[in-house]
């Protein structure tokens, strides 16, 4: 198959599919390699683009989406509603789960010293974190992590493209997971 039959191929599993696709699955279903697969979102996005749509990398999945400049033209069409922003207090919770995940609850709470509980169920609900199982302590308490709408919202192909944390931010880190380190006196329990 020619690159423009594969791009026609690769465009046609991306729309019918409508969700992200895993990039090894389609080099399977595509016969092709990664190199190839590369070179066929490339030369379907210059196709693309000129009608309003892209090939978008997600982490290790391809997703079809509309432009952003052309937003307004979809939100008229299907009267969407903008949806409430989210809050300085969610960003920072957004934050913390995006550097530091998988991450428990109470690891945000140490971190911001206030309670996260109802910013952490508004970020579920908006499908920006989600559980990532439970931690091997007493309570089992969940574990968090984003989710791939996490990196569409933010226009990111994978965590890696997080901005670096100024400095000062890491040290304060540290300090915090070196204090939790820091063993605390065992009390005996009566037999």
């Amino acid at each position: 198959m020619n690159i423009e039959n594969t791009a026609a191929a690769l465009c046609a599993v991306l729309f019918a599919g409508g969700e992200p696709q895993i990039i090894d699955r389609l080099c399977e279903v595509l016969s092709v390699n990664y190199d190839q697969l590369f070179k066929t979102v490339e030369y379907l996005n210059e196709k693309l683009n000129k009608i309003g749509l892209k090939v978008l990398k997600l982490d290790n999945s391809y997703q079809i989406c509309t432009m952003n400049e052309y937003s307004e033209y979809i939100k008229a069409m299907f009267d969407i509603k903008r949806k409430t922003p989210l809050s300085p207090a969610a960003f920072e919770v957004l934050a913390v789960i995006a550097y530091n995940q998988p991450i428990t609850k109470s690891y945000v709470e140490q971190v911001r010293g206030v309670d996260c509980s109802g910013v952490i169920s508004t970020l579920v609900e908006k499908e920006l974190i989600e559980e990532r199982g439970r931690l091997d302590l007493p309570g089992r308490p969940l574990l968090y992590g984003t989710t791939p709408n996490f990196l569409r919202c933010f226009c990111l192909s994978s965590l890696d493209e997080l901005p670096p944390l100024p400095k000062d931010v890491d040290d304060q880190a540290e300090q915090l997971v070196m204090e939790d380190a820091i063993e605390k006196p065992v009390i005996d329990e009566p037999q």
